[in-house]
């Protein structure tokens, strides 16, 4: 069975030595669904006008503000609405936008991750998949 970089990259051998070097690197950009990123950069252009652009890695940012505007977005999005009528863009896209944000701000130190204590909720998932119950 190919993987889905084999299915991405097609049937065309590498006859040219950069192209399976470049199949072999991580980032496949080819792979990402064009639309979802066409909304999140209409959502992150609003939000560097609005606060300047990567200004998660001048200054930490807690994880709690992101994740409840996410939670936000994507409650409102699943209740039937859309568009956010604040900034008329998705709802999805500005999930998205908080999720980038999120893992750059992680990624460049600047996380401030202000979750919780860690719960049991993964466990819960397994024992409810084994045996129908969160608890055993």
């Amino acid at each position: 069975m190919k993987s889905a970089m084999e299915k991405a990259a097609g049937n065309i051998p590498a006859k040219n030595p950069k192209t399976s070097a470049g199949r072999s690197k991580p980032a496949m950009i080819s792979v990402i669904p064009t639309a979802a990123l066409l909304h999140l950069g209409e959502v992150m252009k609003l939000g560097a006008n609005k606060y300047g652009p990567f200004n998660w890695r001048e200054t930490p940012v807690p994880a709690e503000v992101y994740i409840d505007a996410a939670m936000r977005h994507l409650l409102s999005w699943w209740d039937g609405e859309d568009q956010d009528p604040e900034s008329g863009m998705s709802h999805l896209g500005h999930v998205m936008a908080c999720m980038s944000i999120i893992i750059d701000a992680k990624e460049n130190g600047m996380l401030d991750d202000n979750r919780p204590k860690a719960g049991r909720v993964g466990e819960m998932i397994a024992n409810f998949q084994s045996t129908g119950k969160f608890n055993p």
